[in-house]
């Protein structure tokens, strides 16, 4: 995530340092204990990190070795809830997480935190998407199709009506 715009979150890849896990979530040192807490709460982590005996100071390994993919991805959602980012980029945020991750992650982008944030989604599982205002399909790098997705799904002609299709999200 790059720190030189406070309002922009980027999670194209859940890269954490090693540090602690304070110091992945913040990492300038800038906010309260009690504002971590809650960015973690709201990233479906509080549990996890309750368990730990160093709590927030818990050691991380350089990459995120020492947590599951899915821990990672969820912890970068919780260092982009704390900033209050008001721009969100996630690429494939979903392609390597469980079940489990997924559907924590759906709640925690359509929960209220990230109620008046632009979220630009690059995404192949189109349940990731079907829900935005708006998607643009690419098709050999060149834009296909821009509009919300209840209309795309309406035009049975659609590129983005058949790959609906083809994921079973269509009747």
């Amino acid at each position: 995530m790059a720190w030189t715009s406070p309002k922009l979150g980027c999670m194209i890849s859940p890269d954490l340092f090693e540090g602690t896990l304070r110091e992945n979530i913040d990492p300038v040192g800038e906010y309260p204990d009690a504002e971590i807490w809650d960015a973690i709460a709201q990233a479906h982590l509080k549990d996890f990190v309750d368990t730990l005996p160093e709590g927030l100071d818990a050691p991380v390994r350089e990459g995120g070795s020492s947590l599951s993919s899915g821990q990672r991805q969820l912890l970068c959602f919780a260092r982009a809830l704390l900033r209050k980012s008001k721009i969100l980029v996630l690429d494939e945020a979903t392609s390597a997480v469980d079940l489990d991750t997924d559907q924590a992650i759906q709640a925690i982008i359509r929960g209220p935190a990230f109620t008046d944030v632009t979220i630009v989604t690059i995404a192949h599982r189109l349940n990731t998407i079907i829900e935005s205002d708006r998607v643009l399909v690419m098709d050999a790098g060149k834009t296909a199709e821009f509009d919300s997705p209840e209309k795309l799904l309406a035009d049975k002609q659609s590129l983005f009506y058949s790959l609906a299709k083809e994921a079973g999200l269509t009747e």
